[in-house]
């Protein structure tokens, strides 16, 4: 669900064919069109875009109660032990079938919630481990919370399961067929094939990509999906979890080292200044303590160890490590808020790294005449793209609607290298980093990523050099120490390039007085000894000259020796619960970390004699538990970390160590994921009064219009989706002869039904509006689209490749100028999956 892997991910789709074609494995596919996925599937279930949780959370309601569920042993000793269901929640909770559509909590002003009431019912808090404050760690020892509640028999109420079972009790075959447009015997057969290949000898996979995270709902239909595969058994076993398909050649890579503005490296939150962060000790007091009783109480190792990174012998404890000089946020500053204060005059520069808004951006027409409100922007790519050309030849020009002297944004076009021009690393889909080399210079002036970046540090530095003002401090002191070794540079023409093994070695760590690598996370220290720029790396370098993402020796299965898989080399995250709590394997067939109760565990009691017992992993896997913890063993109630968790906690990273069923924290829309229609829905919410997500980020700015409910000017659903042959915006395809050719011209996938309707020919030029924009197109009238029946009215769905722009060998209508900026209230992506549009015969403007 959520993903058309044949096309957008070619090369990983061989391994779900294979495990088909040799192993019998079924392969289903749940989506509004019938793709190049379907047809290699043997279910395709077709769904109405943005109901994904009304379809999953009938799945949970079907599975639940069905007699499999219920009298095989496995799934409630799997759900009791390793997911919070017998948790029990605070007694002034409501849900959504409480409140029709909403949870307790939310503001006055409807537009965001508390979750006071969300939280988990606790014991009274045990006496501080820490009696005196010397140490980060002994200021998360004095604030270790009560344990939570808990119910094994999960009959009261208030348990997570009891509330979960009532939350999707009206989520029924029927209501899939009602409100999805999938027949309910085909819904069934997707629930059942689920239901019986999951088990203790069997697992299922759900795979997604950017079909469910480009939502109002994204994040909460993949929690959808999380819960489904905890209540089946399938989350830390081999062949079982939910795969996020990151197919862009680092993108989790860019998420991980943190791209993303409210983010550190290693997924450690950005200090802000609407929070209580005043200093490194607010921040880790405000960020550790709710998560102290998990892994992440070696947060303040994690943290201090990043500032040493930054900042080196600048960075001490009496200045907190540079932590008042590191920059703070100060709200949302995400793609689109971004462009929306652009818009309004208020950013005066923008720096563009391998990105092409004016094609690529929400409301692209609101984004293209926001960035003639610059004074200056920088665009590095390998073309000239369009967002380089806007200022010349964008549609906005060529309408008259603006005028190239009108327009004083001064565009500075650097030419860039592509990946085998330049070293470094690939970390994909799952976390595996991989490294690349450098197979010839760049051509004349281009140059890497890195090289721009390194060499604009350097300058900075040296203007800054001299400053005595404070706020000059962070560039002043920052570490910038990337300078290549005269081996490293010397086949090159290129001298300067900065050394993409100095850049991973910070990233993975080492210590501060000798410089020596780290070979694990459990190295780092709180007091400034080490030195991290992303504690979930280190390993990948464990000893100088040695570089674990260059290894390439394979096997026929977990392949340890293949790259190196953060954290720790582990494949496959939380496999300890690929054991039951006894520590048995559950099944011979599914056998991968088990204890072995008779294993040297390297440790000695009191007396100096061996203490036995330890997990393995035969195949090489990396243990993601503590490998000496006994599956029995009970934690301390005021330890932290792992010392706090108990042998059967399996889910490290969780506060209770449990697969969170119910998220008491973390997210900003609710503890359960509920049915909520897009933002722009062509009918009505038929499960609850509330319409739309009540928090979604909304920016009701000129020039960014929304559609009604129900709107009859716009009563169609249009998904925009990617092709094989091109990739994004097109920069990096659009301008290559053979692939332009393979897809030469934008195209817009039309019923049969809808066709007819609307008089459309196969072939011919059709036109697409919405409120922001019109686009023109191709009209591809197939039977893989299909006409949905919801609640006795007919809706049409209609797809829009998105890769086509003025620029380039293969040129097209700019397909986001009709998506409306609206967003994911927990991560701000756009919801471009599913809007409303409306349709007709010929090209823009009337002509035939």
């Amino acid at each position: 669900m959520g993903s058309n892997m044949a096309e957008c991910h070619p090369v990983a789709f061989r391994w779900p064919l294979k495990a088909k074609t040799e192993h019998g494995a079924v392969l289903m596919h749940v989506d509004p069109r019938f793709t190049r996925t379907s047809a290699l599937c043997d279910i395709h279930a077709p769904i109405r875009a943005g109901t994904d949780i009304v379809f999953l959370g009938a799945i949970i309601n079907h599975v639940i109660h069905s007699e499999r569920w219920n009298t095989d042993p496995f799934f409630r000793e799997y759900v009791v032990n390793y997911t919070n269901a017998a948790t029990l929640i605070a007694a002034d909770f409501k849900d959504t079938e409480d409140l029709d559509g909403l949870y307790s909590g939310l503001s006055p002003d409807g537009k965001a919630y508390s979750n006071a009431t969300w939280a988990y019912q606790r014991e009274k808090p045990p006496a501080p481990a820490a009696q005196e404050a010397k140490t980060f760690t002994d200021l998360l020892l004095q604030r270790i919370p009560g344990r939570p509640k808990t119910d094994p028999t999960l009959r009261n109420p208030r348990t997570v399961f009891r509330i979960l079972e009532r939350h999707y009790s009206r989520y029924t075959p029927e209501t899939v067929e009602k409100i999805c447009g999938c027949p309910k015997e085909k819904f069934l057969q997707v629930a059942e094939s689920l239901l019986n290949n999951s088990g203790s000898d069997r697992t299922s996979n759900i795979t997604y990509a950017v079909g469910w995270t480009q939502h109002t709902v994204g994040v909460q239909i993949i929690r959808t999906a999380a819960i489904l595969q905890s209540l089946l058994g399938n989350i830390g076993r081999p062949g079982g979890g939910v795969l996020a398909l990151r197919g862009h050649a680092t993108i989790q890579g860019s998420t991980d080292i943190a791209t993303l503005y409210h983010s550190l490296p290693g997924y450690l939150n950005m200090p802000d200044a609407r929070k209580a962060h005043e200093s490194l000790k607010d921040f880790i007091l405000t960020e550790a303590v709710p998560l102290s009783t998990s892994f992440w109480g070696n947060y303040p190792k994690y943290a201090v160890s990043y500032f040493k990174a930054q900042f080196g012998d600048a960075a001490t404890r009496e200045n907190d490590y540079g932590y008042d000089y590191h920059p703070k946020i100060t709200g949302d500053h995400s793609h689109m808020p971004m462009f929306i204060d652009m818009a309004a005059g208020k950013i005066k520069g923008l720096l563009l790294m391998g990105q092409n808004p004016a094609v690529g951006g929400q409301n692209a027409r609101l984004q293209r005449k926001a960035l003639a409100k610059l004074d200056w922007m920088v665009v590095r790519d390998f073309f000239e793209t369009e967002t380089a050309a806007f200022w010349r030849n964008s549609p906005e020009i060529r309408s008259g609607e603006l005028k190239a002297s009108g327009i004083k944004t001064e565009v500075f076009f650097l030419p860039a290298a592509v990946v085998a021009e330049m070293e470094g690393t690939f970390t994909n889909t799952q976390r595996l980093i991989q490294a690349h080399d450098k197979a010839v210079d760049p051509p004349g002036d281009a140059r890497s990523d890195a090289w721009f970046s390194f060499l604009l540090g350097k300058r900075l530095k040296e203007l800054y050099k001299d400053s005595t003002h404070d706020r000059d401090w962070a560039i002043r002191n920052l570490l910038w120490n990337y300078e290549p070794d005269a081996a490293e540079a010397a086949e090159w023409r290129i001298k300067d390039e900065p050394s993409a093994y100095k850049l991973l070695k910070e990233i993975n760590g080492y210590t501060w007085e000798d410089r020596k690598p780290l070979p694990s996370f459990a190295n780092l220290k709180e007091d400034g000894s080490t030195a991290c720029g992303a504690w979930i790396y280190t390993g990948v370098i464990p000893e100088e000259g040695k570089n674990r993402a260059k290894s390439r020796k394979g096997d026929d299965w977990m392949s340890p020796n293949w790259g190196f898989a953060w954290p720790a080399n582990r494949h496959i995250m939380y496999n300890r619960a690929s054991a039951d709590p006894s520590g048995k394997p559950w099944s011979e067939k599914k056998k991968l970390v088990y204890w072995d109760p008779a294993a040297d565990s390297g440790t000695k009691d009191p007396a100096g004699k061996p203490v036995p017992g330890k997990w393995v992993a035969p195949s090489g896997e990396g243990i993601d538990f503590q490998p000496t913890k006994a599956p029995g063993f009970r934690g301390k109630d005021n330890g932290l970390g792992f010392d706090w968790l108990s042998g059967n906690d399996a889910f490290i990273m969780r506060s209770d160590g449990k697969a969170w069923l119910f998220a008491p924290a973390g997210l900003v829309d609710g503890p359960l994921p509920a049915h909520y229609e897009p933002y722009e829905s062509p009918v009505k919410n038929l499960l609850y009064r509330q319409q739309s997500n009540p928090v979604a980020k909304v920016w009701k700015v000129e020039g960014n219009p929304y559609h009604k409910v129900a709107d009859p000017s716009y009563p169609i659903v249009i998904s925009t989706y990617r092709l094989t042959e091109h990739h994004l915006t097109g920069a990096m395809s659009r301008w290559l002869p053979w692939l332009a050719e393979l897809m030469p011209e934008l195209f817009c996938e039309i019923s049969p039904e809808l066709a007819a309707e609307r008089k459309i020919m196969n072939g011919e030029y059709v036109t697409i509006r919405t409120a922001r924009g019109e686009v023109e197109a191709r009209a591809l009238v197939t039977r893989r689209m299909q006409p949905f029946l919801i609640d006795g009215k007919t809706v049409h769905e209609i797809g829009l490749p998105w890769h086509w722009g003025w620029q380039g060998t293969a040129q097209g209508d700019v397909v986001n100028n009709l998506t409306p900026l609206v967003g994911d209230p927990n991560v701000s992506i756009h919801e471009g999956k599913a809007f409303t549009c409306d349709l007709r015969a010929g090209k823009k403007g009337g002509r035939a």
